[in-house]
């Protein structure tokens, strides 16, 4: 099988040559560029740059040459963009490592501490000394009292989620961004038999935390039912729109589309089935279903934490694919996902402890929680691997490469 056919076999239920598997083929499989500049040292690859994609989360460009080493299947649209080294600027890691960030983010330093700023100059995001991420700290409707016609476009612009997306950003819905798009897309698929995973986000959970602030968002969720549907439906419609420009553009060049809603904790959902049911079940479905519509794609939803009793719901507003399958928290045991949901769910992740063992234990101890949850997540399909989500700073490359190794071998 290519890579591309074997992905497609796991993600429609049928279980594949090999198991396929992702690295870096969305925002929560990849590797902080710390980890990825040792992993490239400790491999002998001493070609290329550290380019750092996602400056929140400090995500590394997995480059071809290691992609190939580990027989990836998976490669994120945004691959085919920011080719050009105008689309860069140099900047430094926290451990003092040289790299290279997108150019159009707008950064400052005061003392120690570094700065994300909006385009009139607002400092929306900070990174403190020593800190290995930027953390949001504007929020530009935290004060807001009208919300009967929100400006999103404006909004997302101080927002440190929505204004530091992953590129093809900043790219825009007008003819233009809708060309570049189209281009871009087609000419990655035409240089890869990967499959292609088009990061659109739509998230109607956290974007209003992203805006109001999260205790802000809660309480409105619990004590303003109606203010609640309003803002949401003002969402879905912003959303609907722009992805029916998305898919427009890049619809045939694509196999996966991932939407995202972090919606668990340790200890379960985020909120009850009741409420998911009444204020996100049909506005979710609305979106996955429109995405199908428009596009030959299986839907996937990042979302991280326990969602055990959200599941079914999930399922039954359209949902195809779920990452990074949070194993370690409550009721989200492999072989309990697997016995009730594999026949519906993909699990595209869970292959790999990122909280207990990827970090902390030896390569034996790594290959063997990768034999065992392989064993139990890929018979019969349904089960594309990646680590828990993103390999953190602090994880040994030896480990790493024992992880890659250790798939086909369960």
């Amino acid at each position: 099988m290519t890579s591309r056919e074997r992905v497609l076999a796991a993600i429609n239920h049928k279980e594949p040559d090999r198991v396929a598997v992702d690295f870096s083929g969305h925002r929560s499989s990849g590797i902080m560029a710390i980890a990825y500049a040792r992993l490239k040292k400790y491999l002998g690859i001493t070609s290329g740059d550290i380019y750092v994609y996602d400056i929140p989360q400090q995500l590394a460009i997995v480059e071809p040459e290691v992609l190939d080493r580990f027989h990836i299947d998976v490669i994120e649209l945004g691959r085919g963009f920011g080719l050009e080294k105008e689309y860069w600027k140099e900047w430094e890691l926290p451990d003092g490592t040289p790299c290279k960030i997108p150019a159009y983010i707008n950064l400052a330093k005061e003392a120690d501490d570094w700065f994300v700023c909006s385009d009139d100059g607002t400092r929306i995001a900070t990174q403190p000394k020593d800190s290995l991420y930027f953390d949001q700290i504007y929020f530009p409707l935290e004060n807001a009292n009208d919300l009967k016609s929100v400006d999103f476009d404006a909004a997302f612009e101080k927002s440190m989620w929505t204004k530091l997306s992953s590129p093809p950003a900043p790219l825009s819905y007008d003819p233009e961004g809708i060309r570049l798009l189209r281009e871009g897309a087609k000419k990655l698929r035409e240089s890869t038999d990967r499959a292609i995973v088009g990061l659109y986000g739509g998230n109607l959970h956290e974007i209003p935390q992203f805006l109001f602030r999260a205790d802000n968002w809660f309480m409105m969720l619990a004590s303003e039912p109606e203010k609640t549907h309003h803002f949401l439906d003002q969402l879905v419609e912003y959303h609907s729109k722009n992805l029916e420009k998305y898919l427009s553009a890049v619809g045939d060049y694509i196999d996966i589309i991932q939407f995202g809603d972090d919606l668990g904790m340790q200890t379960g959902p985020q909120m009850s089935k009741k409420m998911y049911d009444t204020f996100f079940k049909p506005r979710h479905g609305c979106l996955w279903k429109q995405a199908k519509k428009l596009a030959d794609v299986k839907v996937m939803l990042h979302c991280c934490g326990g969602v055990y009793p959200l599941l079914p719901s999930l399922i039954e507003a359209g949902l195809d694919i779920i990452n990074p399958v949070q194993t370690t928290c409550k009721d989200m045991e492999p072989e309990r996902l697997k016995r009730e949901f594999g026949q519906d769910m993909v699990f595209w992740g869970g292959g790999c402890n990122t909280r207990d063992v990827l970090g902390v234990g030896t390569p034996e101890q790594v290959a063997e929680d990768v034999r065992e949850r392989v064993r139990i997540l890929a018979p019969g399909g349904g089960f594309v691997f990646q680590q828990i989500h993103n390999i953190m700073a602090n994880v040994p490359p030896e480990n790493i490469e024992a992880m890659f190794n250790a798939i086909h071998s369960a």
